[in-house]
């Protein structure tokens, strides 16, 4: 029931009569743009998330608040 190579092959075919080879280029292009795009921010994203991560380790005679353990005093008292 799927989709055979013959069938891809006219549509393919019926693409590019519709549109033509130069367009569907530039759209080829522009999407691979759009991708590597979305690439580079996902790695910026990760990259200032492991920063931040870095930051916030403790470090010897610096004092660290965190937040978690906040929460979780907070809960305890709220369940008393």
């Amino acid at each position: 029931m799927g989709i055979s190579i013959w069938q891809l092959l006219i549509i393919l075919a019926i693409v590019l009569v519709l549109f033509g080879a130069k367009r569907l280029k530039n759209v080829g292009g522009d999407l691979g743009s759009a991708i590597k795009g979305f690439k580079k921010a996902v790695k910026e994203e990760d990259d200032k998330k492991e920063d931040n991560t870095q930051t916030l380790e403790k470090k010897d005679g610096e004092n660290v608040f965190d937040v978690a353990a906040e929460n979780k005093t907070d809960s305890k008292k709220d369940k008393a």
